[in-house]
């Protein structure tokens, strides 16, 4: 059975979603900051996700009428709640890193052995 919120669950914890979420928790950026500001995304991997996250109503999407064009992104207040709890959860992570790694260091010797 194929259930709904699952995408939603894949669109907010993807690689990209955490952290453009976790990034836009700050203040409304253009493409081009939001880009920097995320580090290691490709321009069309960003676009997919903001589109992605638009689309389910985290993001929203202020396009400009100027010249050039002036496109900034924010959250909703729905993605406010869903960015909070995510950027939670990555906080979580690194906060544990050192366990994790340990476990799997743990893990990986007791499969060697």
């Amino acid at each position: 059975m194929d259930c709904p919120s699952r995408g939603v669950l894949e669109h907010v914890t993807s690689r990209w979603g955490v952290l453009v979420l976790a990034v836009l928790l700050h203040r409304s950026y253009r493409f081009s900051e939001l880009r920097r500001q995320v580090g290691g995304v490709s321009e069309k991997m960003l676009a997919q996700t903001l589109q992605t996250l638009e689309r389910d109503g985290f993001v929203h999407r202020a396009a400009k009428p100027v010249i050039p064009p002036r496109v900034d992104y924010s959250l909703t207040p729905t993605g406010r709640e869903v960015a909070e709890q995510v950027s939670a959860l990555a906080r979580w992570v690194e906060g544990r890193l050192d366990d994790v790694l340990a476990a799997r260091k743990a893990y990986e010797a007791t499969r060697e052995a």
